[in-house]
């Protein structure tokens, strides 16, 4: 009697196992760990209330509208620091065409964002053609457009400031609120829902973990390269645009120097919610937690009765919490994934 050998089924998985794989599980759980921390010691100042919540919400979202496209640019293994002042060279454009110069706001939507689609070509191409690390690309041309904007908004209007009042139709899509709630929180969902799609049902998304995983090897399997770089640039520098014409709309002014606080915000939620600063790695739902984590903490300080002081210690402290716990747990995954081949 003949007696077959049977191959062995590989192991399952354990649950803690699956859980390493998932991209967003360190940020769920810092996040959930977060909002109880400052639920308990900013609870009984409002944390918690309605007007608390959206306080962290609107925060989360102007930032999370530039940190996705952001986050899928460090996916692919690049950096974009020109979007502070994409801010606000187009809220300079809104307020100085329509304020100043009386011009539609559609005429001068329409101006910022071309500015966006150029400042992204022309980061693109520096980065494509010579080579050079697009940190230092895309700061030069941060400090560029800020000074040309600075300048120019000096030179026609006499101040870095200038008053923007009536927007008409498009208050209530880009400046409208609900029990506290600011539109933009809309917007980040609907940027949050787009970029989700384009990275796990699209072929493009595909072409964005390749390209950050190795871009030789990627190029060498048919990935265009130069041109998923181009589109990501252009994506970062479109969603500031938009940002810096909502700002413009919702707080009646554009201001040359308003948007350079989102140079390194954007890139350090990107990297809280769990983008590898190597690239290849990152989910956009992290991004997302990552916007709500630095949400919470830059507006929970307030409500603890701490003083504001502090906030850039409890940034810089998550950041590299972040950066050690995101390499940690893909670490982890790879060795498992590993051990079970």
């Amino acid at each position: 009697m003949e007696q077959t050998l049977e191959t062995p089924a590989p192991p399952r998985a354990s649950l803690v196992e699956r859980m390493l794989q998932v991209a967003w599980i360190g940020p769920a759980i810092a996040a959930v760990i977060i909002y109880i921390f400052f639920g308990i010691v900013g609870g009984a100042s409002g944390f918690l209330t309605v007007a608390g919540t959206a306080g962290w919400l609107n925060t989360a979202a102007e930032l999370g509208i530039i940190a996705i496209p952001i986050g899928l640019l460090m996916i692919s293994g690049e950096f974009d620091l020109s979007t502070g002042s994409v801010v606000g060279a187009s809220a300079i454009i809104v307020a100085l065409g329509s304020g100043f110069y009386g011009l539609p706001v559609a005429y001068t939507f329409t101006l910022a964002l071309a500015l966006g689609v150029a400042v992204g070509c022309f980061n693109a191409f520096l980065v494509n053609w010579t080579k050079l690390p697009s940190f230092i690309v895309t700061l030069a041309t941060n400090f560029i457009l800020a000074g040309t904007s600075l300048g120019l908004s000096r030179l026609i209007s006499g101040s870095s400031n200038v008053s923007f009042k009536d927007a008409g139709w498009a208050e209530p899509i880009l400046a409208s609120k609900w029990n506290y709630f600011n539109v933009s929180v809309l917007w980040w969902v609907f940027a949050a829902l787009l970029a989700a799609w384009v990275l796990r049902q699209t072929r493009f998304g595909n072409w964005i973990l390749a390209t950050g995983g190795n871009a030789d090897a990627a190029r060498r399997a048919g990935v265009p390269v130069s041109r998923v770089k181009l589109i990501l640039f252009i994506w970062t520098a479109v969603s500031a645009s938009f940002v810096g014409i909502m700002s413009a709309v919702m707080y009646n002014q554009g201001n040359a120097a308003q948007g350079q606080g989102y140079v390194f915000q954007t890139a350090i939620a990107a990297v809280i919610g769990g983008v590898l600063l190597q690239g290849g790695f990152g989910s956009v739902t992290g991004i997302v937690l990552g916007c709500i984590i630095y949400g919470i903490v830059s507006l929970g300080l307030f409500y603890t009765g701490w003083p504001t002081d502090w906030l850039q210690t409890f940034i810089g402290a998550l950041l590299v919490l972040a950066v050690l716990t995101n390499n940690i747990i893909r670490n982890a995954a790879l060795s498992r994934g590993a051990r079970r081949k």
